[in-house]
This record gives C-alpha cells, structure tokens and sequence, in this order.
C-alpha cells in the first residue's frame, strides 16, 4: 500500500490517477494512524515552501516524515515535496525544510521564462536512473550539498537537479504522474522497490 500524504498542497488528483492506472493500491490521507502502516509514502507539493511547511506542521506531520524515513521505507518527494526534503528554502524569504537531504532551494538564475513549466529532457548521471522527457512545473530548483546524490538533470538556462535519491529517500522535480510512460515507470518501480 502506497501512502499519499494529503495536506491540501498537492497534485493528488493526477497521482491519484497514475496509481490507479498501474493498479497500485494507495491511501489519502493527512492522518498518520492511515500512512504510518504504508510501505511507500509520496509527498507531493504544488505551490509556495513557506505555505507548504506550514501545512505539514498543522497536521503534525513533520515529525512523521522524519520518523518514517529513518524506518528506511520508500519516501518520494514530487515537486515541491522534493524541495521540502531539503534543509532550507529562499523562496519569499528563508525558510526552514525537513532536512533529511543537505541542501538548499533556489531560484532558478537564468531561466527563459519566470516558470519552467512544459516538458524536458531528463539526462541520466549514472546507469541506475533512464534518461527520459518529464513535464516540468516550478521556478525554483534544488541545490544538494552532495552532488553524488543527483541522478538527473535537466537543463533550463542553467543544469537543473531533477532527480535525487539518498538511500531511501527519492526526490523528482518533475510530476511523473503527468509525464506519461516515462513517469509511470518511476512509479511503477516506487512501490516495486516499497513492497
């Protein structure tokens, strides 16, 4: 069973989907009596770090990801759930993140556009990750502190970070619930590896 945590910022409608095309069983839920028996969490995000922060505290869930990632179970981070893994946030300020992943998020210096939004091509760093087209929806990037972490990159005026794993933990910039059979085999292979 996959988790996916529902804190009111998030893409849960297209995950939603995605899981039920590839037959995956899922739970909703903000409440961590529903998501602490999942063998795989996904947190999603879609808008501010600072509004999203927030949101995870008001339903208690901070110290629930940290836990639940130490108990080394698969946690996947989709947009903006990948940049709140990260230590800290300068989006409107600076701003405190989970801090499971040594690292910063940033604007993205020399875009073309303000939003990095469409699709992109995903350029594998190692054998382990499939380079790949992801649709892409953010202005600010992830900044790891370990480079040996990054799987992939994209590249928007500048090398992006668009994928990241750190043992149990996997970070993607991308929504692979919307980037077709490229993103459904990330989730495919998600809950093979939580199971």
């Amino acid at each position: 069973m996959i988790g996916i945590i529902d804190y009111g910022v998030g893409n849960i409608g297209s995950i939603r989907n995605g899981l039920e095309f590839l037959k995956i069983p899922y739970v909703i839920s903000h409440k961590t009596k529903d998501l602490s028996s999942c063998q795989g969490i996904i947190l999603p995000g879609v808008g501010a770090f600072e509004s999203a922060i927030k949101k995870l505290k008001s339903y208690d869930l901070v110290d629930f990801i940290k836990d639940y990632s130490k108990k080394n179970k698969k946690l996947l981070g989709i947009c903006l759930g990948m940049q709140l893994l990260l230590e800290k946030s300068y989006e409107g300020g600076e701003h405190k993140g989970l801090c499971l992943i040594e690292g910063s998020v940033e604007k993205i210096k020399n875009s073309p556009r303000k939003i990095h939004i469409g699709w992109n091509k995903v350029e594998s760093k190692n054998n382990t990750f499939k380079s790949g087209y992801g649709y892409f929806v953010h202005s600010y990037k992830c900044v790891l502190k370990n480079q040996k972490l990054v799987l992939g990159e994209t590249f928007y005026g500048e090398k992006i970070t668009a994928v990241f794993n750190y043992n149990n933990i996997l970070g993607i910039q991308f929504h692979p619930e919307k980037s077709q059979t490229y993103g459904l085999s990330i989730l495919k292979n998600f809950y093979e590896q939580s199971i």
